[in-house]
């Protein structure tokens, strides 16, 4: 039974990573987050310690450090994105792997800086790229790699998911801490791209805002134009009232359903994690490249055949 630590018990992904510690068989040791509304603990870990100030979540670290059976193994981070640095070098020079949520850092240097901390302490950092064990994913990739060398797919993404007016109150609309919609909700799907139809060679921006964005990339394999949004009045008229999230993505024409089995893709990540076959900084590189340069793009004009329908709404 390894021991697991929790920094940001409080946030929205932080129980599917409690359920996953239960369910591979381990113990949560002890949990931290500035606010203190954790009563999800209470029905997975009810004997986990809490700390609401970091020094004194990282001084009870350290003396459970003191006996092989109390010292943690893992430090499992679900923190905003812009603190996952600082707490990712925290946890490895605590003597534990870690395990990440996305964006694992913002910027390739940061990926550097990371892999010099796991070098200095022998331990690694793992990022939780949970669709890359999707099975329509895998199926789609299986079938994609079969194929015989051809014309590039023609791909469309779609991802709205539809957030209240707390959403740009709180850290997530603030894009010195998000980095913005297509990181914050976007970074998975780029990086399903990538596993799915190999290096990016073309990344091109054409709108940004605070709720949305849109743009084209060209992969090895595929050509994908992309909209990502958290207004509501982007969803289709079809499923307005009736849903707050729209998924969509098609592969020539063909759509991928992909809306269920995320239940338990973090429980299948940990499970991978454990035996040593997580996803690490290599793995993440290519989709931090890929919101670090929308991030830092200049709107471009738009090209025939680069184009994703929703954006003809914006213009």
């Amino acid at each position: 039974m390894k021991n697991f630590a929790l920094i940001g018990a409080a946030g929205y992904i932080a129980p599917r990573h409690m359920k996953a510690i239960n369910e591979t068989g381990n113990r949560l040791s002890v949990a931290y987050d500035i606010n203190d509304s954790v009563g999800i603990i209470d029905s997975l870990s009810p004997g986990s310690e809490f700390f609401t100030e970091f020094e004194r979540f990282q001084e009870h670290a350290w003396q459970l450090k003191r006996n092989p059976e109390t010292a943690l193994d893992y430090v499992a981070i679900c923190s905003p994105n812009y603190l996952h640095h600082p707490h990712i070098a925290a946890g490895l020079r605590l003597g534990c792997d870690v395990i990440c949520e996305k964006p694992l850092v913002p910027t390739p240097e940061l990926l550097d800086e990371l892999a010099k901390v796991e070098a200095e302490t022998g331990k690694r950092v793992y990022n939780i790229l949970q669709l890359r064990h999707h099975q329509a994913i895998l199926d789609l990739k299986k079938k994609v790699d079969a194929q015989p060398a051809g014309p590039k797919h023609e791909v469309e993404l779609t991802y709205i998911t539809s957030r209240g007016k707390w959403y740009m109150e709180s850290w997530k609309g603030d894009p010195r801490k998000s980095f913005g919609v297509a990181t914050n909700i976007g970074v998975h799907f780029f990086d399903m791209l990538h596993f799915i139809f190999g290096n990016l060679e073309k990344n091109v921006l054409h709108y940004a805002d605070n709720q949305k964005a849109a743009g084209y990339l060209e992969y090895e394999k595929a050509r994908v134009p992309w909209f990502l949004s958290i207004d509501a009045k982007d969803l289709p008229e079809s499923v307005q009232g009736k849903q707050p999230t729209y998924r969509s993505i098609t592969v020539d024409g063909d759509e991928i359903e992909f809306s269920k089995g995320f239940t338990d893709l973090h429980t299948i990540s940990y499970k991978e994690i454990l035996k040593g076959k997580g996803y690490g900084i290599e793995d993440a590189r290519h989709c931090v490249e890929t919101v670090n340069t929308i991030r830092s793009s200049n709107i471009m004009a738009v090209e025939p055949g680069e184009i994703h329908p929703f954006f003809l709404r914006l213009v």
